[in-house]
């Protein structure tokens, strides 16, 4: 009689609307490869309703907990301290044999260290480390990243050397985007599933996906489309919802702007795909757009105090933000931050992008380079399999 499969605990921790979808393709694949290894997972975690979609528990619905900035991180506060004593709690009674942490920075490095210091003998994780190779001010984060990280899963080449180059014991897998992206609709089919004439000019808005972006971000996305809107009367805008809750604050705007404008629920990929441009908040959401071929302009804007204190007393500087940049260290989509974004240079650089087509095909040719870095299709299945190693 054939045995039954070992049974493994995972634990995955993660927070935010991406680090929900990244999570759900990771389960996905943890599954695919425990029955190709006889393996039976249980897997528990933060994360979202994604995750939960994918086969995970879920010990609390963390996607819309996510902040840049201290003062933009006060409000979770309370929040995340009480999660963090009955995450602790959970793990203590129900000790995992793997904990997987996928980005959200600071929660996810209390975590480890906990498990570091109290769960010793837990395997840990770390797939998409914090961006400390970009933006790193110190080295303590660093360090303290690899320490309380038996592996560390680099999504991007430069991340791979970063963390290599500290000490950590590294794989670069490559991005997970480039697994999600084979079901993508193309343009045409995207259209048809949107309603959208061939010949209509569309722009695809992505102001937020965190609550501090629907108050720094959204507004200037917003005067930017009034001021194309202006120039190009005939043009539609499309607003993927990132979470619900968001609704209320977007539909206000629409009219307070004035915009021809539908907020909708279906899939960002759908509405991207069948976009001529996108004006986008930096984020995981450039990569995806830049894997459906679709021009971008990027914006970013944070609190002033914060961006005065990261500027003046943390003495920060990054080359880029935006994911397509980061990935070749090259400025491919134009990024506008803080006191740079503002309606009148996005509205120009949107439009340059609309009517000039040497610079469109340019953009065009370089997401091409920057696609074939970012590895082949099968991220998400290399990610797993690293991950299982431990266990089999």
């Amino acid at each position: 009689m054939k045995d039954s499969p070992r049974i493994c605990q995972i634990f995955i921790s993660t927070g935010e609307v991406s680090g929900d979808l990244q999570g759900s393709l990771l389960i996905q694949a943890l599954q695919r490869q425990a029955a190709a290894l006889d393996l039976q997972l249980e897997i528990s975690a933060l994360g979202g309703q994604r995750m939960r979609a994918a086969g995970a528990k879920l010990l609390a619905d963390t996607s819309a907990i996510g902040s840049v900035g201290l003062f933009e991180s006060l409000p979770y506060v309370v929040f995340t301290l009480r999660l963090q004593r009955q995450v602790r709690r959970y793990l203590r009674q129900h000790p995992p044999d793997l904990l997987v942490m996928i980005d959200y920075g600071s929660p996810n490095l209390a975590m480890g260290q906990f498990v570091r210091s109290q769960l010793p003998q837990v395997s840990t994780v770390y797939y998409i480390a914090p961006q400390e190779w970009v933006w790193s001010v110190t080295r303590r984060n660093t360090q303290e990243i690899i320490r309380v990280s038996d592996r560390i899963l680099a999504i991007f080449p430069a991340e791979a050397t970063y963390y290599e180059a500290q000490g950590g014991s590294v794989s670069w897998v490559g991005h997970p985007l480039v697994d999600r992206m084979q079901a993508a609709p193309d343009r045409v089919s995207a259209r048809q599933t949107l309603g959208i004439s061939p010949e209509q000019l569309t722009i695809a808005l992505i102001p937020a996906s965190r609550q501090q972006e629907v108050k720094y971000v959204l507004p200037v996305i917003f005067a930017a489309a009034q001021q194309i809107q202006a120039k190009l009367p005939g043009v539609q805008f499309w607003i993927p919802l990132a979470l619900e809750r968001y609704r209320p604050a977007v539909e206000q705007a629409i009219q307070d702007y004035g915009l021809q404008a539908q907020v909708r629920t279906d899939p960002s990929q759908t509405i991207i795909a069948a976009a001529d441009l996108v004006i986008a908040k930096s984020g995981t959401v450039n990569l995806e757009t830049a894997l459906l071929n679709v021009p971008q302009v990027v914006l970013y804007r944070l609190n002033p105090v914060t961006a005065w204190i990261a500027e003046h007393v943390l003495k920060f500087s990054a080359p880029f933000v935006s994911p397509p940049n980061l990935v070749l260290m090259e400025p491919i989509v134009p990024e506008f931050l803080q006191y740079q974004a503002t309606p009148d240079r996005i509205a120009q650089e949107a439009l340059e992008l609309l009517q000039n087509p040497g610079r469109r095909q340019q953009m065009l040719s370089d997401y091409e380079r920057m696609r074939r870095k970012l590895g082949e299709v099968g991220v998400c299945d290399r990610a797993a399999m690293e991950i299982l190693k431990p266990l089999v």
